[in-house]
């Protein structure tokens, strides 16, 4: 579900993605194509739920704080380095739970989102998934919304870019550490 996982699991240097479904090219750009649609279809569905709250909300930020990330204070640099630590942290501790026998790693990965959110949430909104935030923010730009306002494009390419290069190095950590 996360491009910064798939580049992590690639950059690691393992052989599958998943059980049987070994590391070429035409895999991961079908991994990315699914994780994209998926995230693209989650935000639609949210809006059909919500979309009487979203016709009564006024504020477009808000509303498109609903589909994307977006900083508390605008810093590219800071930024980056924001989501770069964040998906690093997520990415290298996945990696590293694919070598233990416990059954436990999904709800240990939950709450380590929580907790990346909880530290690292507040200047960027802590996309560190670049499905997260780009799949949501093409669907808030074709949907239909009731005075929605702008999309954010100039930010766009941070929670797109930090993860991807956190995922990348957190498979090269894990790769000298395993």
């Amino acid at each position: 579900m996360n491009p910064a996982v798939t580049v992590g699991i690639v950059s690691s240097g393992a052989e599958e993605l998943a059980p049987g479904v070994a590391v070429s090219f035409v895999n991961v750009l079908i991994y990315f194509a699914a994780q994209m649609v998926g995230a693209f279809i989650g935000a639609v569905l949210c809006w059909a739920a919500y979309k009487d709250h979203f016709n009564e909300e006024a504020d477009p930020a808000a509303k498109l704080g609903i589909f994307s990330t977006g900083p508390e204070i605008r810093n590219y640099t800071s930024n980056m380095i924001t989501e770069i630590i964040g998906t690093f942290v997520l990415v290298f501790v996945i990696l590293s739970f694919a070598n233990t026998p416990s059954g436990l790693g999904p709800l240990a990965v939950a709450f380590l989102v929580v907790g990346i959110g909880a530290s690292l949430g507040g200047p960027t909104g802590y996309a560190i998934n670049p499905a997260r935030d780009l799949g949501p923010r093409l669907a808030h730009a074709v949907l239909p919304i009731k005075g929605k306002g702008g999309n954010d494009w100039a930010y766009s390419w941070v929670p797109v870019a930090g993860p991807l290069v956190g995922g990348v190095l957190a498979g090269l950590a894990a790769a000298a550490a395993f």
